[in-house]
């Protein structure tokens, strides 16, 4: 919590903008009337952050006013030592560093979502502003962060150090002429909690393709929560885990139609059918694990696993369809039945003759369906 920062009150109604603080552990709030509000840090949450880090003439005449008023009461109270205060190169004082002891946190915070953000400048304008990135941190947790782009196989850091919890950093400004310097960008990430206990999360490192086709078009520039004006949003992390981009450059483009020319050219050679047999009783087993299904599943969200899944299922559907009487066992498994749920749904949609129930028990446990075509 800094000077600056937009802070709400968490034990009554109320909030406003920090214009300083009275020793470690009270902060004044300046509300909408502008009168100081002093307040206990611990009843204090930051709701948003400026980082930009470019005092404007109001912020430097604030600062003065707030230093003179710290001289007087120090004059009052002789027997609180001054903080000593470090001249920088230019000449200004430094702003004191302030020691927060366990900021208060965020229901539901303890999950990682971590976005990276594009803002134009002047949105009315957006065929010519430049842009403005940031990182926003929607957690609990301090994150140390690099933000790099990538030339070639070559990287570059544009920005590095702490995020806050629950707050966005401004990382750089770029005019459109510099787009092509970030089409492809890269997130690490590492969180921690400074004084508290809590549940550690694995470093994260997330590349990005950045589409700079739509830093052209007004529509791609949408509302968001963590914004004021329109932002184009990219997500790193979402409810823990690592968001992975899928894309294909161009060589690799190149070795996989090679790959597809040999392979047309080869002779054919029939494939095993793991996940279709025929029992004893004209019974046919079709099993539905993904992974005798398919051998590489990698890049796979779980959407997209339980499509194939059905796609292989109304295959086999279509495939007996005509054929009165046969008895078909999907093997689907017990897991929490969203497979199951899917394929009771498709039947009562799509086959609503056939017949279906639960497979025998003793042979299948509790994850098989049995469908008997009508």
């Amino acid at each position: 919590m800094k000077i600056g920062d937009k802070v709400r009150f968490l034990s009554e109604v109320g909030g406003g903008v920090v214009s300083g603080f009275q020793g470690k552990d009270i902060v004044l709030v300046q509300d909408e009337d502008g009168f100081d509000i002093p307040m206990p840090v611990r009843e204090c949450v930051v709701v948003a952050t400026d980082d930009y880090g470019i005092p404007t003439q109001a912020d430097k005449a604030e600062k003065k006013r707030k230093e003179e008023q710290q001289r007087q009461q120090q004059a009052r109270t002789p027997e609180a030592p001054a903080r000593p205060r470090q001249e920088t190169g230019s000449g200004n004082v430094e702003r004191p560093e302030i020691s927060v002891y366990r900021q208060p946190e965020m229901k539901g915070g303890d999950v990682l979502n971590v976005c990276l953000a594009f803002v134009p400048v002047d949105i009315k304008a957006v065929s010519t502003t430049a842009f403005e990135a940031y990182l926003v941190n929607d957690s609990n947790y301090y994150l140390y962060y690099t933000y790099l782009s990538a030339e070639g196989k070559a990287w570059t850091a544009r920005s590095f150090g702490l995020l806050e919890p629950n707050s966005k950093l401004w990382l750089e400004e770029f005019e459109k002429s510099e787009l092509n310097d970030r089409e492809r960008v890269a997130v690490q990430l590492v969180a921690f909690k400074d004084k508290r206990s809590f549940a550690l999360k694995p470093a994260v490192s997330v590349e990005l393709r950045i589409d700079t086709v739509k830093f052209y078009k007004l529509h791609t520039f949408q509302p968001s929560d963590f914004f004021e004006t329109p932002a184009l949003v990219y997500d790193l992390v979402r409810d823990d885990q690592p968001v992975r981009q899928v894309y294909v450059s161009a060589e690799q483009l190149q070795e996989a139609l090679m790959q597809k020319r040999r392979a047309d050219n080869a002779p054919e050679k029939p494939a095993p059918q793991r996940h279709e047999k025929k029992k004893d009783g004209d019974i046919v087993e079709v099993d539905l694990h993904i992974g005798q299904l398919l051998d590489d599943t990698r890049g796979m969200t779980n959407g997209d696993m339980l499509n194939y899944q059905l796609n292989k299922f109304r295959e086999v559907m279509e495939q007996y369809r005509g054929k009165r009487e046969q008895r078909i066992v999907f093997i689907h498994g017990k897991g929490d039945g969203v497979l199951r749920r899917a394929i009771l749904d498709e039947l009562k949609r799509k086959y609503p003759t056939c017949r279906a129930q639960d497979a025998s028990f003793q042979e299948y446990g509790f994850g098989a369906t049995l469908v008997t075509v009508k």
